[in-house]
């Protein structure tokens, strides 16, 4: 299991009243998910959980990077499957994180298609929010390849962004 450090998370701008988490289930990502369970509880925000699918992108996040030189010819794709998975990947991770879907504090999920950055950014139009993401240290050729969702949501975003590296002293495995 992962948890929060016992002390306060505090993040810099107006009252929180949504905490936006970008949800896989790579360990920045749990370590985040953890943090923002943490800060929604401690501020009774709402927490979104996102996890963004799209043909082509990376299993344990990064954004999908365009290359016009291999597009995708797709003639007809509802996506049901695919949010069903991304559905019970954010349900998984709360069992990781806190044991199951925790039921002190109101929770949505939200598997929009798109790349995860762009998604989280649109899902944080609202005054009181707060983007809770993970990143993984190393691996700096990957990040070339898919991109790096905290450094795009940190560069763009119109809202704090709480970026929580994987074995950070803030997220501990218990």
């Amino acid at each position: 299991m992962i948890t929060a450090p016992a002390g306060p998370i505090t993040v810099a701008g107006p009252a929180i009243q949504r905490v936006i988490a970008g949800v896989d289930d790579s360990p920045g990502g749990l370590a985040a998910l953890a943090a923002a369970t943490k800060l929604a509880r401690d501020h009774r925000a709402e927490l979104v959980a996102v996890r963004a699918w799209a043909l082509g992108l990376p299993r344990h996040g990064g954004r999908r990077m365009r290359h016009l030189s291999h597009p995708h010819v797709v003639l007809n794709f509802s996506g049901i499957e695919q949010s069903a998975a991304s559905s019970v990947l954010v349900r998984r991770a709360f069992g990781a994180v806190a044991g199951g879907m925790p039921l002190d504090m109101r929770i949505s999920i939200e598997t929009p298609e798109g790349d995860p950055a762009v998604a989280l950014i649109a899902l944080a139009n609202q005054t009181g929010d707060v983007i809770v993401v993970g990143t993984r240290s190393g691996y700096p050729a990957q990040r070339l390849i898919h991109g790096s969702v905290s450094r795009y949501c940190s560069r763009h975003a119109n809202c704090p962004v709480l970026v929580v590296p994987e074995g950070s002293a803030a997220v501990r495995s218990a």
